[in-house]
């Protein structure tokens, strides 16, 4: 039986088929449309699930939708009653959406899919069944928390077998997730898009507002739950997330993207990211008294903010916990098709407390070597082709001579992470490589901190916990005999300034407050960027590379040969691989970075 799920018309639209209870293919729409964080019905993505899994549209047997439309537009016109007339103009701007499209979901849906019984499942529902039916545990806790679904912003439940109960919700307009992304609009960020931004940002800030935050916008209680003072924000009535009185909180104004970050921004996302920590290790404790057990899964947006996740992995208040790869909304789509799976059609199902069934969230597309070399042939463009069994040795000796090389192999990640399948790979050793990575390649803020992959059985050699970190969610510390002695001139440093020290012996993943965003490679799991970093370790010793998505700012990550080349193309990579073909930068066609080459790079 194939199931398909569908997200669509929020953010992150994608698309996931379930094939007998096996996840068969998981995608979203931005990847083919070249659109960051498309919304549009992922009609592309659909298309290549099509092809790739060679099915046409009459061997889908059922179609699941995301979220309840219905419940959704009850929740808008409630809060236009509850605040009238404030809302008034954000309400007359939605509702010829809503009474042109989305109110019609099932009449939009049986176009693509004409026969078909179309069903729907809560927006929430499909972000626990996201969380609970691909992790290792046979039963859970279940905790998602986001902006907000048809009515609920967090919710707690149980899942057991092949069973989910919801027992406990907090409903629009009291959200975390929008708490956050208030913060980041304020910040001069994108809301839905740039919050990971405000997570980076925040070590080099001071957390001089926490208190601000909880004595006039949150009111929590010794469970976690919690109260927004509506009085401060904007998004429940208006086009903005805050207003005035937030701007006479912080005796400002929200910063105008693309312009000069303010030590203000560094407090605030500092302070809102302790906020946020503090609420969310009351929750767990709340949903271990509740639930009980020793595993723990998350997912909605907020489960995507991996420094939060390590503190509540290392406070183990549960023992084992398992976050969704593709937590946003995008993960509602693959959510909602496991959800009718095993709860709808009652299938068995079964976990071995180990092994997860996400395949590493290598999910979408991959493309065959011959189709590499006639695209590489036609275009005219040179390449040397590698025996598969070289490439790694050949990956850690570029590497090594501190070249950058973007990386296409496999089946594309499912989820806002690269996990080494596309993928911009460097050294980690390097006390150069995230100044030209961020400003030469990547086109981004200097701020932002870099990712390291490593060898998953060699972790502790380098930080300080060893639970497995496959999907790049959890955070952890550089280990202290890794770092290094700081002069008193290092530590008077403050903001952007912290940037030009060099905190440990792998400097160019050691974020300022000596974290890092980790990604355990296994073997089993991730065998071709295993068998890279594994090479890298044995010509260096050291058992670390740099990982970051392999895209520029303001595009979505690379998913087939001709978006990678276009992208190694206007960039100064070095090297490009895919598969086992390689790519040299020649000399003449590296370009000169100035603010007007920035320019055409958008902030998100």
């Amino acid at each position: 039986m194939n199931i398909l799920g569908i997200s669509a018309f929020y953010h992150d639209s994608a698309v996931a088929l379930v094939r007998d209870g096996e996840i068969a293919y998981a995608a979203q729409e931005e990847r083919f449309s070249r659109k960051k964080h498309d919304q549009r019905f992922p009609e592309k993505a659909l298309q290549n699930l099509y092809e790739y899994c060679r099915l046409e549209p009459q061997d889908i047997d059922r179609v699941v939708f995301y979220e309840k439309p219905f419940l959704k537009f009850e929740r808008l016109l409630s809060t236009y009653m509850q605040f009238a007339p404030a809302g008034l103009s954000s309400f007359v701007q939605a509702m010829p959406v809503w009474f042109k499209e989305k109110l019609f979901m099932k009449s939009l849906l049986a176009g693509y899919f004409p026969g078909q019984e179309i069903y729907f499942v809560k927006h929430h529902e499909a972000h626990a069944a996201s969380a609970f039916y691909p992790s290792p545990f046979q039963r859970a806790a279940i905790l998602t928390v986001d902006g907000v679904g048809e009515w609920d912003t967090l919710s707690i439940g149980r899942g057991e077998g092949n069973r989910i109960e919801i027992q406990k919700s907090i409903h629009f307009p009291h959200s975390l997730g929008l708490l956050y992304s208030a913060f980041t609009y304020f910040t001069g960020f994108k809301v839905n898009s740039g919050e990971y931004k405000v997570m980076g940002l925040a070590p080099y800030g001071e957390p001089r507002y926490v208190q601000a935050i909880y004595d006039h916008l949150i009111d929590v209680k010794a469970d976690g739950s919690f109260r927004l003072n509506l009085d401060y924000f904007n998004y429940h009535v208006g086009l903005t997330m805050t207003n005035r009185r937030f701007n006479r909180l912080f005796n400002a104004g929200p910063r105008k993207p693309e312009s000069k970050l303010r030590q203000l921004d560094m407090d605030l996302a500092r302070s809102v990211q302790v906020v946020l920590e503090e609420v969310m290790m009351k929750i767990v404790r709340h949903v271990k008294k509740e639930i009980g057990g020793d595993q723990l899964v998350l997912a909605g947006g907020t489960a995507l903010n991996c420094v939060a996740n390590g503190k509540i992995l290392k406070e183990q208040v549960f023992k084992d916990i398992w976050i969704q790869p593709a937590a946003g909304d995008a993960g509602g789509a693959l959510g909602s098709a496991l959800q009718f799976w095993f709860q709808n059609l009652d299938q068995p199902r079964s976990a071995d407390g180990r092994n997860d069934s996400q395949k590493g969230s290598f999910l979408g597309p991959a493309h065959a070597p011959d189709a590499i070399r006639r695209f590489l042939q036609d275009e005219g463009i040179e390449f040397q082709e590698l025996a598969p069994a070289d490439v790694p040795a050949r990956v850690a000796e570029l590497i090594d001579a501190q070249k950058v090389i973007g990386v296409l192999n496999g089946r594309m990640e499912y989820g806002p992470r690269a996990l080494g399948h596309r993928s911009i790979i460097g050294d980690a050793r390097s006390r150069e490589m995230q100044k030209i990575m961020n400003l030469k390649i990547k086109f981004r803020e200097s701020f932002r901190p870099f990712a390291p992959a490593v060898l998953e059985d060699r972790m502790t050699e380098v930080f300080d916990y060893d639970y497995p970190s496959r999907y790049m969610l959890l955070v952890y510390d550089v280990r202290r005999e890794r770092r290094r002695a700081l002069e008193a001139d290092d530590l008077a440093r403050s903001g952007l300034d912290k940037l030009s020290v060099i905190r440990s012996d792998v400097p160019a993943i050691t974020h300022v407050d000596y974290s890092a965003r980790i990604h355990t490679v296994d073997r089993v799991n991730n065998p071709f960027f295993y068998d890279i970093i594994d090479a890298f370790y044995r010509r260096t010793g050291c058992p670390v590379v740099i990982n970051t998505s392999f895209n520029v700012r303001g595009e979505p990550i690379v998913n087939t040969p001709r978006d990678a080349y276009q992208c190694f193309q206007h960039t100064n990579m070095d090297y490009l691989l895919l598969e086992n073909f390689l790519v040299a930068k020649k000399d003449s066609e590296r370009i000169d970075v100035d603010e007007e080459w920035l320019k055409q790079f958008p902030m998100d």
